[in-house]
């Protein structure tokens, strides 16, 4: 787009608290700038709001900007537990076997359960997939991968209970609510309605996506999108009073 990088200020308004940490990181730079400028929570949004009186019911429906403002069911999903597993498995379906998947929801890895595990079935091949939400589960699945007892091919894994609709930036909900209703089932359902009534429920078929490999990228799993796309982790040590 031609615009000089030095002058695009971006904010990033996340679910999670440990965003504000992450774009910290020395690999969330590129040419000594930072890809992200600031993170502020979804509660913090909504404060600007009210502080702001912007009523939202009475704004006019729009489109959001080009090329990030296009998306997908797939990514509506990516909030709640086994969301991005479920959108990732859509994907990698159509790419192993070549054929178009007909039933596009995996209904084996969503649920309120801690840990989700199934075999999904690629064409011949049997893919072993778990799923695990808040800390305690993901240590469970992290153990059982370090002893040998696991033979999981890919493993999701979020900090939150329900993942990210929990998070801790997210809005906070009164005791009277929470008593009422299933917050977690409640926003959960939300992302899934989203995603039954999107045009594009596969990622892959995002033409903001694709054009960003025809155009930049090259291809899945190339140079560029390794270097630009992927991150690593390294060992921390835990935090001492």
């Amino acid at each position: 787009m031609e615009i000089d990088p030095t002058k695009m200020y971006v904010v990033s308004v996340m679910p999670c608290i440990a965003k504000k940490f992450e774009k910290t990181r020395e690999e969330m730079k590129n040419d000594s700038l930072k890809n992200v400028d600031a993170v502020i929570t979804t509660r913090e949004l909504a404060r600007m709001i009210k502080q702001a009186n912007i009523d939202f019911k009475s704004l006019e429906n729009s489109e959001f900007d080009d090329p990030m403002g296009e998306a997908t069911g797939a990514g509506a999903i990516f909030g709640t537990t086994g969301g991005v597993m479920e959108a990732a498995l859509r994907t990698a379906y159509e790419w192993v076997t070549g054929k178009e998947l007909e039933k596009l929801n995996f209904e084996e890895i969503r649920g309120k359960d801690g840990i989700k595990k199934a075999t999904i079935q690629m064409g011949d091949k049997e893919i072993k997939v778990a799923v695990a939400h808040g800390l305690a589960n993901a240590q469970t699945i992290l153990e059982e991968i370090k002893v040998g007892k696991a033979d999981y091919q890919f493993v999701e894994i979020m900090a939150c209970p329900g993942g990210c609709i929990m998070g801790g930036g997210q809005p906070i909900v009164s005791s009277k609510t929470r008593n009422e209703t299933d917050v977690r089932a409640a926003r959960a359902t939300a992302l899934y309605k989203i995603d039954e009534q999107s045009a594009i429920r596969k990622s892959h078929e995002n033409p903001a996506i694709k054009k960003l490999y025809e155009e930049f990228l090259e291809k899945p799993g190339s140079y560029r999108a390794h270097k630009y796309l992927h991150t690593t982790y390294k060992k921390r040590e835990k935090y001492k009073k």
